[in-house]
This record gives structure tokens, C-alpha cells and sequence, in this order.
């Protein structure tokens, strides 16, 4: 790689220079997993900003992001937060400041131009005004919207939204329209169940009791029975069993083992033994002599 990014360099050391940097400027800076947070004065803001780009050591050159967060319960209840990066270094700081609903933050877009569309968010989402800055309008939100929706007081009904009509083919405005009120979630295991009747819950009709459980049948008197014979379990006795084998074992006995084998056409039938085999000599015990009948009519002086 022809430039590496530098590579990061570590935390130590950079709350001290900036302490010494900022002066009196700085209201209070804490370390938190890694991340330094530092507040500062408001009206000293665009100040405090230059010195974090400019001082050795700190050299933070790049504006990330600004962002908002409300706390109603405190006087200054809008913060106003700003992410920079040091290129030279590899690190980063978050430096914060607070304001009211009528106090202006000073506006850094002198230092960074990106500033202006980032104040302009915090404008249109908490309603905090930047002085200095000359395109102060609206950005995410319609030109005719009321209210800020990031502040933690806004309604969420009684306003107007805006919307695409297919059916007008143009842009509409109708009243809000929540699929699903806000709700208090307590975090509960749903497994165990919640400890309290869900709204809602307290409309639906008790269900009906358990049927009665039947009666429990007796179980039969136990029968005396005799032990069975070794082997598998049969309906048959032993005696039917040996009867019935009987015939199967005679019929074994009766079986010829010696195959029978054909020697003679003469108990075949006529014709050669085989296709290749030649005349065999008649067997002796075989050879029928002629009758008598034969022998007169071919002899009839004998």
C-alpha cells in the first residue's frame, strides 16, 4: 500500500492537552471506554473548535457528525454534540455543549461547510437555532410541519403526515395515523409471564372450568393362570404341538435323499440316451422277451 492509514494512536495524555489548549473554555472532559467527551462554553464554541484543529498534539481536522439529544428535566435541556477526526493521528474526540429552546448555538460552518446541512438536522428534529448560520430551513421534515418529532414532549397524534396518493396521484396531507399505541415496554421475561393484566386482557371472557375428571375404573380381580411351557408364547398345547408335528416328521422320513437318475430308454421312452451318446448295450434286467403270440406268428411250424 502506497499510504497506509496512520495507525491509531492511543488516548494518553490528549484531556491534558486539551485542558492546557482550551483554558477556561473547558467545563468538563471525562474518559468512558475509550472515548473522550469533552463540554465546553456555548458562546465560546467556534474558539474552542479552532483550537482542537489547529493545536499540535490535538490536530483534529475533520467534522463527523452532529447530533441531538433532549433531557427535558433540566434547565438547558438540548444537547448539541459534534464527532471530529484527526487523519494525522487515527483518533477521534466528542465535544459537546447545551442549550435551550431560546439560547443559539454559534454556527461552525466558518470552519466546516459540511456544518450547515448538519445544523439544519438538529434544527428540524429538536428545534435548537445556530446563529451564523444563513440557510437555517427545514430538511427532513415537510415545509409546513409543527413541531420538532426528536423532543421527548412531542404528541404523537394530532398532527398531520404527509404521503404519496395513488388514488390522486399527488402528494396529500392526512391526519397521523399509528398502527400500534406507544406502549411502556417493563422488560419482563416472556417465559415467567407478566405480573399484571395486559390492557385488553381485562375484556376477554373468563375461560370455562376444567371438565371433571372421570372416575377411576377398578382394575380386574387377577386370574390364576398356569405357567407357560418354554418357547415362544402359543395359544396350543404341548400335546397339539407334537401332534401336529407328527405328520410333518413322517413325511421327512419318507423323503428320498438319492436323485433319480435315468440310465435306459427304455424307462424314457425311445430314443438315444443323449444328443452325443451312441448305442448302449440293452441292459439285461430290462430286456422284455417277446410274447408268445409274436413268436408263433412269426414262426408258425415251431
Amino acid at each position: 500500500m502506497r499510504a497506509p492509514a496512520p495507525k491509531c494512536a492511543p488516548n494518553d495524555g490528549v484531556i491534558d492537552a486539551a485542558a492546557a489548549v482550551l483554558g477556561d473554555m473547558l467545563v468538563e472532559s471525562k474518559d468512558a471506554v475509550g472515548e473522550i467527551s469533552l463540554t465546553v462554553k456555548r458562546e465560546r464554541l467556534v474558539e474552542a473548535m479552532l483550537a482542537l484543529r489547529d493545536a499540535p498534539g490535538l490536530e483534529y481536522q475533520q467534522l463527523s457528525e452532529i447530533a441531538g439529544a433532549d433531557y427535558p428535566a433540566r434547565s438547558e435541556r438540548f444537547d448539541v454534540v459534534y464527532q471530529l477526526l484527526s487523519f494525522t493521528r487515527n483518533r477521534r474526540i466528542r465535544v459537546r455543549v447545551t442549550t435551550d429552546e431560546g439560547a443559539p448555538v454559534p454556527s461552525v460552518t466558518g470552519i466546516w461547510p459540511v456544518a450547515g446541512w448538519l445544523e439544519r438536522e438538529v434544527y428540524d428534529m429538536y428545534g435548537v437555532l445556530f446563529d451564523g448560520n444563513t440557510d437555517l430551513r427545514r430538511i427532513l421534515t415537510d415545509y409546513g410541519f409543527v413541531g420538532h418529532p426528536l423532543r421527548k414532549d412531542f404528541p404523537q397524534t394530532g398532527y398531520v403526515e404527509l404521503r404519496y396518493s395513488e388514488e390522486a396521484k399527488r402528494v396529500v396531507y392526512e391526519p397521523v395515523k399509528l398502527a400500534q399505541d406507544f406502549r411502556n415496554f417493563d422488560f419482563m421475561s416472556p417465559w415467567e409471564g407478566a405480573q399484571y393484566v395486559l390492557p385488553g386482557d381485562e375484556k376477554a371472557p373468563a375461560p370455562p372450568p376444567p371438565p371433571p375428571a372421570p372416575a377411576p375404573t377398578p382394575a380386574p380381580a387377577p386370574v390364576a393362570s398356569q405357567p407357560e411351557a418354554k418357547g415362544a408364547p402359543t395359544p396350543l398345547t404341548a400335546d397339539e404341538i407334537v401332534k401336529g408335528d407328527a405328520p410333518a416328521a413322517k413325511t421327512a422320513k419318507q423323503r428320498v435323499r438319492k436323485p433319480k437318475t435315468t440310465e435306459s430308454t427304455a424307462e424314457s421312452g425311445a430314443g438315444k440316451p443323449g444328443p452325443e451318446a451312441g448305442p448302449k448295450p440293452a441292459d439285461p434286467d430290462v430286456v422284455k422277451k417277446p410274447r408268445a403270440s409274436r413268436a408263433k406268428k412269426a414262426n408258425p411250424d415251431g
